[in-house]
């Protein structure tokens, strides 16, 4: 179905309105279908996200600048995200004896092994989403994403 019919407008958009209405819609439909799928582990898509950005630190802490550039949403409330996962005890917070500004944020064991349970899932969900796609019409659909975001 095409996204004039979606939004239920007569009026046929011009193609780049059409091409920004279509990603906005995506994005938000891809958003619920990810948050449906993690509301059952009872975690957001933004904890996740940290919670994988603090495993890929290797063991090494990160800070809350760290966190926040690395974010796929810069729209999240680091601190607050942080501070859910850490009553969750999936992360834990060390502030700098020498210098009380500097605060390291880690994975925790427990965070480590509810990514091992949930990111399979995820993959398996990811996977399930895209099946309608070949592997050349994702290649093509993320070089296109690239190339909007960078047109030069």
């Amino acid at each position: 179905m095409n996204i004039e019919k979606i939004i239920k407008t007569e009026t046929e958009l011009p193609l780049p309105k059409k091409v920004i209405v279509n990603l906005l819609y995506t994005e938000n439909w891809v958003m619920e279908k990810i948050n449906l799928e993690l509301k059952t582990h009872d975690i957001s898509i933004q904890q996740f996200n940290v919670l994988r950005i603090l495993k890929g630190q290797k063991e090494k802490p990160a800070n809350l600048c760290t966190i926040q550039e690395r974010m796929v949403s810069k729209m999240s409330n680091t601190t607050r995200l942080v501070d859910k996962l850490i009553n969750k005890r999936y992360a834990k917070r060390v502030t700098c004896k020498s210098n009380r500004r500097k605060v390291e944020i880690t994975i925790t064991k427990e965070g480590l092994n509810f990514l091992d349970k949930v990111s399979p899932l995820m993959t398996d969900f990811e996977n399930r989403l895209t099946s309608g796609l070949s592997s050349e019409d994702l290649i093509h659909l993320n070089d296109l994403l690239n190339k909007l975001r960078n047109p030069n």
